[in-house]
């Protein structure tokens, strides 16, 4: 198993996208990149920690690569807005990749690259790409927060269209259930 931490916003968002796929044994959502130990929900919303809502996830690369975990990453936020995610706004909305290794870097780096080069956005990518950090697990009711709230107005409006994005894109990668 690998483990591959990403930033796309809110981490309900992207631990319901991640959550679907084949290969992914583990999505959890929490806090990186900050300077407070064991930092809380209300801290990190004071948007002085220095922290980004992540989610770490666990797969298996030889059923999916970290490659194609950053094509889904990339297509399902975006990465062209600092410190924001639609109408969540503050600097623990940051787009962030937080690599592992120097492979997961090179790799993050060749795919903004070609982002950019591709003129898929009007405007550069501005996610970090950052040196792992201590993760910190966020509090349980974040966890599988889509899953357990899929009629709450957020989920509707906001993570069920990205959801539908990957289903619509990346079909093919689902967990079959």
């Amino acid at each position: 198993m690998a483990t591959a931490i990403f930033g796309g916003g809110c981490f309900w968002c992207t631990e319901a996208v991640f959550d679907t796929l084949e290969g992914i044994s583990l999505v959890e959502p929490g806090y990186c990149g900050g300077h407070v130990e064991r930092p809380t929900y209300e801290q990190i919303c004071g948007a002085d920690t220095g922290h980004i809502e992540v989610i770490r996830i666990e797969y298996d690369p030889s059923v999916i690569s970290y490659e194609v975990l950053l094509e889904i990453f990339f297509a399902t936020h975006d990465p062209t807005t600092p410190n924001q995610q639609g109408n969540d706004v503050g600097p623990q909305y940051q787009s962030a990749v937080f690599y592992q290794d120097d492979q997961q870097k090179t790799a993050a780096e060749a795919f903004v690259a070609k982002l950019d080069a591709s003129g898929v956005w009007p405007v550069p990518v501005c996610t970090k790409i950052l040196p792992d950090q201590k993760f910190w697990v966020a509090e349980s009711y974040h966890h599988d927060y889509f899953a357990n709230h899929p009629q709450q107005g957020y989920c509707q409006f906001v993570i069920a269209p990205k959801v539908s994005k990957l289903v619509k894109l990346f079909g093919e990668r689902l967990k079959h259930k």
